[in-house]
């Protein structure tokens, strides 16, 4: 009985000695596996694609996320001031000319946009430097402007008959200044712009503001606010906020053709396919949060028509088919607007000013209520048979620098503005 107790507890001490080592031993072969998935999000979603590019860039570490928006205020210049004066500024009645300026996106590189190729001339004549648009902004800024949002020089009210009519409304601004609406035509970063020295598109950076992101002439990736129309006039109002009294910024005027602010956006009519169509909700997803901060911070939309068409043409078929489609792709991004810009300046039926036609009536019937076309002043008119203001637009560009000095003087002076060392050396009047 002994030597069977004693042989039953030497099994026993060899079986304890057997499984504590493997209780023991480090588990090497799972160590990686708990490596990828410990930080993972207690989550059935998929990861989102974009944030597991950004993590493989930074080795592994999170993008930062952006620093919460600060307080925007922006209110109308048609209410008059309580007591005629906001923060010890008197405010006075403006019921004159209130200027309007329109860019395109300006050249962030000139040494990619006047190389000599077969876009050189045309960028020449429509378009500025950022040096010469900073410049131009000091000057505007000197000689009293202050911005104002299209979209408060108007208003639609019921006429006397009950039929709704377009009133000018009286402004209210700072005592001494004059008004002035700044647009922004194709702010789209259209593919021939990224070849030629322009911002590839406007992204959100770190510190909760907009910024541009493009790539630079030795092809590395650049993040800026200095080399795009848009984070640029954001800064100048931070530096200058007398400059925008009311929180206006300006109106970006959309196509739909190549997407928008940069995003492709925009669906084919040959070729399209689900992985084409997921490749455009992902840009749709990733440019909403771009227009939400630009709607936040005193920057409103206008219509450029989906296909930058023609306006005057009279294919009423080919302008309704086109503006369904902004309102599609675009509309459905930015939200409700009432301004139109028509492409090429051209108006709709040939005149909007002694003609209502069918394709002006179709394009109020949208709810465009605010027309703006080019021309050589600051012109404007309510239209007595609908209810519509048409209006132009001044166009600081090269055309208007090379020939047209005396028109803008009460802007700036274009021997002040112009960088003729990086421009093509074409004819200029004023040398």
């Amino acid at each position: 009985m002994r030597r069977l107790i004693c042989l039953l507890l030497t099994l026993l001490l060899l079986l304890c000695g057997c499984a504590a080592p493997a209780s023991q031993a480090p588990d090497t072969s799972g160590d990686d596996q708990n490596a990828d998935t410990a930080n993972l999000p207690e989550t059935d979603e998929p990861l989102n694609p974009e944030e597991s590019e950004k993590s493989e860039d930074a080795e592994g570490e999170k993008a930062p996320d952006p620093a919460p928006p600060e307080f925007y205020e922006i209110r109308s210049p048609a209410e008059e001031p309580e007591g005629g004066s906001v923060d010890g500024v008197t405010y006075a009645p403006w019921d004159g000319i209130v200027e309007h300026l329109f860019f395109h996106p300006v050249v962030a590189y000139p040494e990619l946009a006047f190389d000599g190729d077969g876009d050189a001339n045309g960028i020449d004549d429509y378009m500025v430097t950022v040096d010469e648009y900073n410049k131009i902004l000091q000057s505007v800024y000197d000689k009293g402007y202050v911005l104002v949002d299209i979209a408060d020089v108007w208003s639609e009210t019921a006429g006397e008959d009950g039929q709704p009519k377009m009133v000018r409304n009286t402004l209210y601004l700072p005592e001494g200044k004059k008004p002035l609406i700044i647009s922004f035509d194709d702010t789209n970063y259209y593919p021939y712009m990224l070849e030629n020295g322009f911002a590839y598109k406007l992204i959100i950076g770190e510190d909760g503001k907009i910024w541009s992101w493009g790539i630079d002439p030795d092809g590395n990736e650049v993040v800026s606010r200095d080399l795009d129309a848009i984070p640029i006039l954001d800064k100048f109002v931070e530096e200058h906020p007398d400059f925008s009294p009311f929180g206006a910024k300006g109106c970006l005027s959309l196509t739909g053709y190549e997407g928008i602010l940069g995003y492709r956006t925009q669906t084919t009519t040959t070729g399209w396919d689900d992985a084409k169509e997921a490749a455009r909700q992902k840009e749709r997803e990733a440019v909403k949060p771009i227009v939400e901060e630009l709607r936040r911070t005193g920057w409103t939309f206008g219509s450029h028509t989906w296909g930058h068409i023609r306006l005057g043409s009279g294919n009423m078929p080919k302008i309704q088919a086109d503006t369904e489609r902004w309102f599609d792709e675009v509309g459905s991004l930015v939200g409700e607007t009432t301004i139109l810009f028509y492409p090429h300046g051209e108006r709709p039926d040939g005149n909007d000013w002694k003609n209502t036609g069918p394709a002006f009536q179709y394009l109020q019937s949208k709810g465009f209520r605010v027309f703006a076309s080019v021309g050589i002043e600051s012109f404007s008119y309510i239209k007595k048979d609908i209810c519509a203001v048409i209006c132009d637009r001044l166009h600081p560009d090269g055309t208007t620098l090379r020939h047209s000095r005396d028109r803008y003087l009460q802007f700036y002076d274009a021997k002040d503005i112009m960088d003729v060392n990086v421009r093509p050396q074409r004819e200029i009047d004023w040398m």
